[in-house]
């Protein structure tokens, strides 16, 4: 029928997500890196066979892709709003019961600091946001009559952006440069997009931050405590 529109399929991707091994899955993979099947099933603690139906499930779904390096494969998120959706469904989903230290530890440290994608979430991905607009390096403004908000980069800010390493003009070609994502236990936004992608990436370079030992933890160095708190006066817990 002509001027016919498509209808999403909400139904379909929600079974995808809903069911507790996939949803592991998905969350191993939220931190932005390509994991193989063998690190997912343990992952999702479940064998080899089992992961492998989960995976395909998936992949049907468009939520992952797979890479190949020669006889090995790596599984990743599709795009990065399958992350975004994963955290928005954090934010309505009822807790898990924490029955070991090491689960709680491992919560604790998600709350503090993760990946979200590629970009910084937890009570540090939302200092840094705060930061970059209180120093006036992004502006927030209502996106045209709807109530969006919108976050752009200031000249000054790419000044400053640009003195700190990070390189606006590479990212000219992905709009928006600063997206919207709001965090799931903060209820506040983290600086997400490609400067999200492309700040959290120089943190890495200078080693102001490393991955934990737990996937998507992001554990702060003690040469990053000392330049959050010089450049963007933020004080890491």
């Amino acid at each position: 029928m002509t001027g016919a529109t498509e209808v999403a399929d909400i139904a379909g991707v929600a079974a995808a997500i809903g069911d507790p091994s996939r949803a592991r899955v998905l969350l191993a993979l939220a931190g932005g890196s390509a994991l193989p099947a063998s690190a997912l099933a343990a992952e999702a603690g479940v064998s080899a066979s089992t992961v492998s139906g989960h995976l395909s499930r998936l992949l049907a779904a468009k939520l992952l892709t797979v890479e190949r390096d020669g006889r090995h494969r790596y599984y990743r998120l599709a795009t990065p709003e399958v992350a975004t959706a994963l955290e928005w469904l954090s934010r309505i989903a009822q807790p898990l019961p924490v029955r070991s230290l090491r689960q709680s530890t491992r919560a604790a440290a998600l709350l503090r600091a993760r990946f979200c994608y590629d970009h910084l979430a937890g009570r540090l991905g939302v200092a840094v946001m705060a930061a970059l607009l209180d120093r006036e390096v992004l502006t927030a403004e209502l996106a045209d009559s709807d109530d969006v908000v919108r976050y752009l980069v200031t000249p000054a800010g790419q000044v400053e952006l640009a003195g700190f390493g990070v390189d606006l003009s590479s990212l000219a070609r992905r709009r928006p440069t600063v997206r919207y994502c709001l965090d799931w236990a903060e209820q506040r936004p983290h600086l997400a997009g490609p400067l999200g992608g492309a700040l959290a990436a120089r943190l890495f370079e200078l080693d102001w931050i490393r991955r934990g030992h737990s996937r998507r933890v992001v554990h702060v160095t003690d040469y990053g405590e000392a330049g959050l708190r010089d450049t963007f006066g933020i004080t890491a817990d």
